[in-house]
């Protein structure tokens, strides 16, 4: 099943936020393609090894959810992945990473393609994350939110030997209050300031913001992670907003009360995730920059991407260990990034 409506796209990401007007806070639309992929193919995409292609802008914080997701789980065989540059325009994200700037699975210069192959009409924007089925080229949905929580329950014959438990049943009432907390505050509370239509929509947008990163520091003040002792779910939703923070978010869309270095239990626990296999090596800093500096003219009318900030923090200790934990529980890491999917090492501290 589908659903679609109609409405004003704001063109940065191709993810679903309507433009604001003078005096209004930032909207999201959230209404997107809710078609599933499941074991039972209810909506008419069974579960099978090589038949889909996740199509995630590195840029994209919403689309970096999935790449750390299907990286933690080892869908690598069973999912391939398409990667649009990190600069659009209002009609679609583009392959120009690629050669002949065309997608060598699909065959397409920009994701719209797949999108008018199933919906002739489509009149939303073109968004990433997207699956696509590689059969007929066709999108399968651009559901995020789902996209992950079906990786973990729906793909589990392909997950690798040694995957984590990332939405386990006996938390999952936790984990969904959490996310829902800070989906709303945190990963669209940033856009809601960067993008807020008057004075005081934006200081509005900016207290809440601050208020749920303070119930965070705290939180993460006694806890390695945010839901139990291992890596879940909620850990990979919070941590896409918190590494583009300080490179972004902070000037960029004016969240500038502190830094996310200045923030002692955040910093620390940012830190460790991107340390953490399958998190920072998804993680292309000059592209999230490029993205986000270039295609908010609005915001960012002259183009220019700041240099900064520096980014050896990221790789220095984080002394989160004494909290205790285990990262994968009672599984292992994945395996480095497969050749083609790195990122480029100029691009990240990691080395």
């Amino acid at each position: 099943m589908t659903t679609q409506t109609t409405a004003t796209e704001h063109p940065e990401h191709g993810e679903g936020g309507q433009y604001t007007t003078p005096g209004k806070e930032f909207t999201r639309d959230t209404t997107y393609i809710t078609t599933r992929i499941t074991t039972d193919g209810a909506d008419g995409y069974p579960v099978e090894a090589g038949r889909y292609r996740l199509v995630a802008a590195r840029a994209c914080p919403w689309a970096n959810r999935t790449i750390i997701v299907r990286r933690l789980l080892g869908l690598e065989d069973a999912i391939s992945l398409g990667t649009p540059g990190p600069t659009h325009d209002a009609d679609s994200w583009t392959f120009d990473l690629d050669p002949g700037d065309t997608d060598p699975v699909l065959g397409i210069a920009k994701l719209k393609e797949a999108y008018l192959k199933r919906f002739p009409d489509y009149s939303r924007g073109i968004t990433v994350p997207a699956v696509v089925d590689e059969r007929t080229g066709a999108v399968v949905t651009n559901d995020y939110a789902q996209i992950t929580l079906d990786f973990s329950s729906q793909w589990r014959e392909h997950h690798r030997d040694g995957a984590p438990e990332l939405y386990p049943e006996h938390l999952r009432e936790e984990i969904d209050e959490v996310n829902a907390r800070v989906y709303s505050e945190v990963n669209n509370g940033v856009y809601r300031c960067g993008f807020a239509g008057s004075q005081l929509a934006y200081e509005q947008a900016y207290d809440r913001l601050w208020s749920a990163l303070d119930w965070l520091e705290e939180r993460l003040t006694h806890q390695r992670f945010l839901i139990g002792e291992t890596i879940t779910e909620a850990d990979v939703r919070l941590f896409t907003t918190l590494v583009r923070f300080d490179a972004v978010y902070h000037g960029h869309f004016k969240c500038n009360r502190n830094k996310l270095a200045e923030m002692p239990a955040l910093w620390g626990y940012a830190r460790d995730l991107f340390q953490t296999p399958g998190f920072g090596d998804t993680i292309d800093f000059a592209q999230i920059k490029e993205h986000y500096y270039v295609v908010h003219t609005d915001i960012n009318p002259t183009q220019i991407v700041p240099v900064g900030p520096d980014l050896s923090g990221w790789v220095s200790p984080h002394g989160r260990e004494e909290l205790g934990g285990r990262p994968f529980g009672d599984g292992s890491p994945p395996a480095p990034p497969r050749e083609g999917e790195q990122v480029d090492p100029a691009h990240t501290p990691l080395r």
